[in-house]
């Protein structure tokens, strides 16, 4: 068996993910993702199986896998929108992700990101490592309302932990899951996700790109429909904002501030309009690189290709 192995999460790691693997006996090859189309394309036939991140499995790519040795897709972490799963589908090539094992340390990071920006925790370790004193006066979150859209594995725990710290709560979704709105009655749970617009000073990103998602977050939204000014934060995909929007938005002071681990180009291209941008905090999608999530996800993502050589 011939595996092709692309994410850098994985790779990077140290942990038993990298123990469950090696034992298999497969022939692994590793190249660090993600990996583009035109990358895939010349290489991708010879392989059985990939152990993949956010890495372009586009229609032509799976064709010309299918017409080679390509059997199985393991997909490393949550997200399926860069597989084209319709294709996969079409050409019965199974592909199985990591659902339910990177809450905690996402929902971690959607906080750290923002008691970084409330307490001006970047701004003032750089003036202090320059020898300066510049005492900036922050916020406190308590008290504050967070609209939460998407109430997947990581939004439910983003609202878990949110109340604990005496946030206010709002969280929209499309699916009602009743069970959990009783276990979180302090919640106010919408399906209209103007409510968000309307009350929320602090705005978390916890849904998947699709075509009806991508460009959430635009000019519309930001100009006519947000009323607290507010933070966005954007732990998903970087396509569900409009940069040029966002960026307008900042500058108009229509919002506060955009803490991103996500971008739309990734890793970052030179000509990323948000570097630089005074109230912007990026991170290079490091949301679920945790120790602790990674070892998670890697035996999930090995586990699940062993389940697809053996019963397929």
């Amino acid at each position: 068996m011939k595996i092709l192995l692309t994410s850098t999460s994985f790779q990077d790691t140290p942990g038993a993910h990298h123990d469950l693997l090696n034992d298999q006996g497969y022939h692994v090859d590793i190249l660090r993702g993600p990996v583009t189309e035109s990358v895939l394309l010349p290489i991708i036939q010879e392989y059985d199986a990939v152990l993949c991140g956010d890495d372009e499995y586009t229609e032509k790519v799976l064709i010309k896998g299918k017409e080679g040795k390509l059997k199985y897709i393991s997909k490393y972490g949550v997200g399926l929108d860069r597989i084209d799963l319709e294709a996969a589908k079409k050409l019965g090539i199974p592909v199985k992700n990591c659902p339910g094992v990177n809450q905690i340390s996402v929902s971690e990071h959607v906080l750290a990101l923002l008691f970084t920006f409330e307490k001006n925790i970047h701004l003032q370790n750089e003036t202090t490592k320059q020898g300066g004193w510049a005492r900036i006066t922050g916020n406190e979150i308590q008290g504050k309302t967070i609209g939460i859209i998407g109430l997947g594995a990581v939004g439910k725990e983003l609202v878990k932990k949110a109340l604990a710290l005496g946030m206010k709560v709002i969280g929209f979704d499309l699916f009602r899951n009743e069970a959990f709105i009783k276990d979180f009655p302090e919640m106010i749970f919408t399906e209209n996700i103007e409510d968000i617009y309307a009350n929320a000073d602090v705005i978390s990103l916890h849904i998947p790109h699709t075509p009806q998602s991508e460009k959430l977050i635009n000019e519309d939204v930001i100009f006519n429909k947000l009323k607290n000014n507010p933070i966005i934060i954007n732990t998903s995909r970087g396509m569900l904002i409009d940069t040029d929007a966002i960026i307008k938005g900042l500058s108009e002071g229509k919002i506060r501030g955009y803490l991103t681990d996500v971008l739309a180009i990734e890793p970052i291209d030179e000509n990323e309009k948000l570097k630089g941008v005074e109230n912007v905090i990026i991170t290079p999608h490091v949301g679920s690189r945790t120790y602790q999530s990674v070892v998670r996800q890697g035996t999930m993502a090995v586990e699940n290709l062993m389940e697809l050589v053996n019963t397929h």
